[in-house]
């Protein structure tokens, strides 16, 4: 699976002039059967402030492939990825492997590697022969549900 950066870092200042608090429902959602729907708002939300936690040191990226589908992670998907973050193993990464970005999971046991969610492709195990550059830890996905249908 392969990504492409979208645009460049968020700057603190930046964020403040495009953040806009949205409702965030008290009530939760249910996956089940629906119970009556709240008519009141516990607090807003504002996306930017959720799901980016170093505004300095994020980015985006939109995915190609389909190599992480088990994950979630569909081509076309928009990548949240913080680079302040040391990655671990089970994270899920952007890793420069031989010159071009990809999205895989780091796993450090029992033997060093990235693995793609998709039982179609084989994980790329890591020796002192490959050059591997972490590019920042994914922390959120965004996924659109329902396409443009103008």
């Amino acid at each position: 699976m392969k990504v492409s950066l979208l645009g460049e870092s968020l700057h603190p200042e930046v964020l403040a002039t495009i953040a806009k608090p949205l409702p965030l429902f008290l009530e939760r959602v249910a996956a089940g059967f629906p119970s009556p729907a709240q008519d009141y708002i516990e607090q807003s939300l504002d996306l930017n402030e959720l799901c980016i936690t170093h505004p300095e040191a994020t980015y985006f990226v939109r995915c190609e492939g389909d190599s992480m589908i088990g994950a979630g992670i569909q081509s076309g998907d928009i990548l949240i990825v913080n680079r302040a973050l040391n990655a671990t193993h089970g994270d899920i990464v952007i890793a420069s492997l031989y010159g071009e970005l990809t999205v895989k999971e780091l796993r450090l046991r029992p033997r060093p590697g990235l693995f793609p969610h998709n039982s179609n492709y084989q994980p790329i195990m890591l020796n002192d022969t490959v050059t591997l550059e972490i590019f920042g830890v994914v922390t959120y996905v965004l996924h659109a549900l329902r396409h443009n249908h103008n």
